[in-house]
């Protein structure tokens, strides 16, 4: 089985290029969408709330995912605490993952964090999903309606696509979308004759 890392900074367009992918009958993991169900489960609820003093449950025994993001992002030490709490869940959710597909040949891995937390070693390759940054800026608030600063402020807690880069197997530029799903099909052909 050939594991293939696909991440991107906030706004780059890499959901759009999973969803193609997925759409090519590939298996695709979304570590995105596993945090968030990690973050239901009663023990990492007990963990994160003692975290963050108590302060971040909603009435439902939930946590507040939003209060808690406000929290992290100008906090990069709260970040990291929770990040180890939350990262080892979602690794022994993505194993789990893996044994349930184990006849697939390649399975995708979507994860914003492949290279900050060294998740790239793991994989066969790894493609990076590129934009230029006021476009990024642009989508995100557009999609999130949320202010051009709180989106900067994002960015700046990730990795620069410079750095990324330098470790990326492959890089896709997500501004034009049919030149971004013809690299992605260039680049699953190269994987699947290796």
């Amino acid at each position: 089985m050939k594991i293939i890392g696909v991440t991107g900074g906030i706004g780059s367009g890499k959901t759009t290029i999973i969803n193609y992918i997925k759409s090519k009958g590939f298996t695709v993991y979304i570590a995105d969408n596993a945090g968030k169900n990690v973050m239901q489960k009663p023990e990492i609820i007990k963990q994160v709330n003692e975290l963050f003093n108590h302060q971040v449950l909603l009435p439902t025994g939930l946590l507040d995912r939003s209060k808690i993001a406000s929290l992290v992002f100008n906090d990069t030490i709260l970040l990291q605490k929770l990040n180890n709490i939350v990262h080892p869940a979602v690794g022994l959710d993505f194993e789990e993952f893996l044994k349930e597909n184990v006849s697939q040949k390649i399975i995708f891995k979507e994860t914003a964090v492949l290279f900050e937390s060294d998740l790239y070693h793991d994989c066969f390759a790894t493609i990076l999903i590129t934009a230029p940054i006021e476009e990024r800026i642009n989508r995100v608030v557009k999609r999130d309606g949320i202010a051009r600063e709180q989106v900067l402020n994002r960015i700046k807690n990730q990795l620069s696509d410079e750095e990324k880069a330098k470790l990326a197997t492959y890089v896709v530029e997500n501004v034009d979308i049919l030149t971004a799903f013809k690299s992605i099909d260039d680049i699953i052909d190269k994987i699947l004759i290796n």
